[in-house]
């Protein structure tokens, strides 16, 4: 009796031991599967977010190329009827303009029937092709300001947006017709402060390797001396047939000039075109035409659309002309980047010839041997001639007057821009040491946004900085699935 008691005994143990063990194993089964869940879940919502990221990326990319093709900011990047397909699954895209500058781009993510979306506000990026003028205030200079001043007709007038790497500073009578931003703070106008734009990438350019026209190798290499009465003095010249014609250097006539400079000075001049050919119908003044080679008449490989490298300074300042405008028959017009390691030295009016093609731009690059480099220099110490240029200009250090004063140019407009890695630094207030009175030369400067829109294409431009290009990111958030 005993015995068989303890078998029943044993059996009972055994059958709930058993129990005990597949409740566990069904338990282990239980959380197992929901870990499983859970990983699939994760990793489903991540293909999705990755899906809908992918739509962010795409959208900003065809925004920034309608902007460079000139053309209407696209409303979607693919349907809900039509998605984009990748590996993983689909998205579609819904662009919004709000109306302040700023898009509401709101990206779909789809996997099978599962579907997430992600919103984003963005707004395009701004550098120095988008303002009218320009501080990147690469010193670091806490006490750095761009001023803007003058009274009655005298006052500063720009049109086009600024950007100044410190202070902005707007007085008297001058105005500001754009956006005002700074990365200081912002006194006599309204804009935006605290705000910071990357500064172009020279040294990425690498200009001395990429260049079409080394102008010093040409002139080392075939330059010869002539005397040139019309031009002005004795100065080296190159044979009609080479890019480099456009250049004299170091004419003996401007010793004055030459000596007070460290490197070679090349001067924009054509000796092969009449000294005074064109009169400026608005003004009825004479001057003289830049031809660049390769086209009909002009002998020698083309002259246009080329990046002209000089390791010296460059000049726009001889008496007998006083204006220069560049000419190319081409179709394309007159294209052409100039790119000076060393100063660059206005004296004399800029222009072109057909303002929907033709474009010129100038680039002061910094030689480290040199401390005096990488500067662009405006007025004429002499005779007070510059009163117009229609370029694109860059200084990778600072823009400096030269004596824009009462005895020099009382007004200097610029159609282009003006762009500085450091500073804007121009002094046009001047006090009369015998009345004490207050000379301001006004400076005008309306900006032109055909290198912004894409509607002009120039050789050779720097990167304008790292991020810059196209639209960037404001705001981001998750939305919930559909």
């Amino acid at each position: 009796m005993d015995h068989r008691r303890r078998e029943g005994s044993a059996l009972v143990m055994s059958l709930f031991i058993v129990l005990v063990l597949s409740g566990v194993t069904v338990s282990i089964f239980l959380v197992n599967m929901s870990h499983k869940r859970e990983v699939s879940t994760a990793v489903n919502e991540s293909r999705l977010l990755y899906l809908a990221d992918a739509g962010i990326t795409e959208a900003l990319s065809e925004m920034a190329a309608s902007i460079e093709k000139s053309q209407p900011v696209p409303a979607d990047v693919g349907t809900k009827t039509k998605p984009m397909e990748l590996k993983e699954g689909n998205y579609y895209v819904d662009i919004a303009d709000q109306g302040d500058g700023t898009y509401l781009v709101t990206s779909t993510g789809v996997a099978g029937v599962a579907s997430k979306s992600v919103a984003a506000v963005v707004e395009k990026s701004e550098g120095v092709f988008d303002h009218a003028v320009f501080s990147g205030n690469s010193s670091g200079d806490p006490t750095y300001t761009m001023e803007f001043g003058g009274t009655g007709t005298s006052g500063d007038s720009i049109t086009g947006n600024i950007y100044s790497g410190g202070d902005v500073e707007i007085t008297g009578d001058a105005t500001v017709s754009g956006d005002i931003h700074a990365s200081g703070t912002i006194t006599g106008g309204t804009g935006k402060d605290g705000k910071t734009y990357p500064i172009p990438d020279i040294a990425g350019m690498d200009y001395e390797n990429n260049h079409d026209v080394d102008v010093k190798k040409v002139f080392d290499t075939i330059g010869n001396s002539v005397t040139n009465n019309e031009l002005g003095g004795t100065a080296e010249q190159v044979h009609e047939p080479s890019p480099a014609h456009i250049f004299r250097r170091n004419p003996d006539d401007r010793q004055e000039e030459i000596d007070g400079t460290a490197k070679d000075d090349y001067f924009l001049e054509d000796p092969f075109m009449p000294v005074k050919d064109f009169t400026v119908p608005e003004t009825g003044k004479e001057g003289h035409t830049i031809s660049l080679s390769g086209t009909e008449s002009y002998p020698g490989p083309s002259g246009t659309n080329k990046v002209y490298f000089i390791d010296g300074n460059l000049w726009v300042h001889n008496k007998p002309f006083g204006r220069l405008r560049f000419k190319n028959d081409d179709p394309e017009g007159a294209k052409v980047t100039f790119v000076v390691k060393g100063n660059v030295y206005f004296s004399d009016d800029v222009y072109i010839v057909d303002p929907a093609k033709d474009g010129v731009a100038f680039i002061a690059i910094k030689d480290d041997l040199e401390p005096d480099s990488g500067n662009i220099y405006l007025g004429d110490p002499r005779y007070g001639t510059l009163d117009k240029m229609e370029a694109f200009l860059y200084a990778e250090n600072d823009f400096i007057d030269n004596n824009l004063s009462a005895d020099g140019s009382q007004e200097v407009e610029l159609i282009g821009n003006m762009t500085a890695g450091n500073h804007v630094a121009i002094n046009r207030d001047f006090v009369d040491p015998d009345d004490g009175s207050v000379t301001h030369s006004k400076l005008t400067v309306t900006f032109d946004d055909r290198l912004s829109t894409g509607a002009l294409s120039l050789p050779g431009l720097p990167d304008p900085g790292k991020g810059i290009e196209g639209f960037h990111v404001v705001l981001w958030r998750e939305l919930g699935a559909e």
